[in-house]
């Protein structure tokens, strides 16, 4: 048995993908599936601000896409938002200020739909909760999984447009987090008395460190997969 690190790459089948927007651009991505069979849902992934140096790597998002496939039988599908660059490539364009990226938004469930992927949820992380709480209400999505909200660029009105339907908003919130810690979240979000808030302790925006990643993990299985749990911390 070998001791799940932060480098562990675990069996899928990867492939890399583009992403065309209606806009009229291309985004650079990866879709990693279970190595065999079918996945039970899919995660969207929305990385952090591209200002800040947030892309498709980003750790947590990078983490998913390298464990989750085989730990969680789900597909993984991330990507850089417009004018972003990882180590797949350059996506087109440049950054929309948290507006032009609802075309980036739309292009991935766009493919999920073309490639017949089950069950979408889209996680952000950061900026990109925003992407989803102010473009994803009117989308076909099964749920939201928030990853350290910071609510900087989503209005009191952006919030209230998702009582007009039931779909399942989970907002994670680090304890120590930098922009939006627990106590404050709960006031934020109580226009939508439905969101779960989810307070982490010793958690922190960036979410450093194995223990931090295997509880943002676990939240995230535990509603898409959750007979998936507990997930494992080593591998044949």
């Amino acid at each position: 048995m070998t001791e799940i690190r932060s480098t562990t790459e675990l069996p899928a089948r990867r492939r890399d993908i583009e992403l065309t927007t209606a806009d009229g651009l291309i985004l650079v991505g990866e879709l990693s599936l279970p190595a065999q069979g079918n996945p039970v849902g899919t995660l969207v992934f929305l990385h952090p601000l591209p200002t800040g140096g947030g892309y498709m790597d980003s750790h947590i998002i990078r983490k998913a896409a390298l464990r989750l496939p085989a730990m969680a039988n789900v597909a993984v599908l991330r990507f850089n938002f417009r004018g972003v660059t990882s180590s797949r490539g350059t996506s087109q364009g440049v950054f929309g200020e948290g507006i032009d990226e609802r075309f980036d938004l739309e292009a991935a469930l766009n493919f999920v739909r073309t490639e017949g992927l089950p069950t979408p949820w889209l996680v952000g992380w950061s900026f990109g909760t925003e992407v989803a709480l102010n473009h994803g209400h009117d989308l076909d999505v099964a749920g939201l999984i928030l990853l350290a909200p910071p609510l900087h660029r989503t209005s009191v009105d952006a919030l209230e447009r998702w009582n007009k339907n039931s779909t399942p908003i989970v907002a994670v919130i680090p304890e120590l987090d930098d922009y939006l810690k627990p106590a404050e979240a709960r006031k934020r979000f109580a226009v939508v008395p439905r969101v779960d808030i989810v307070e982490v302790d010793e958690g922190r925006h960036l979410w450093v460190g194995e223990k931090q990643t295997f509880r943002v993990l676990s939240e995230i299985v535990e509603r898409v997969n959750p007979a998936a749990l507990p997930l494992p911390t080593t591998w044949p």
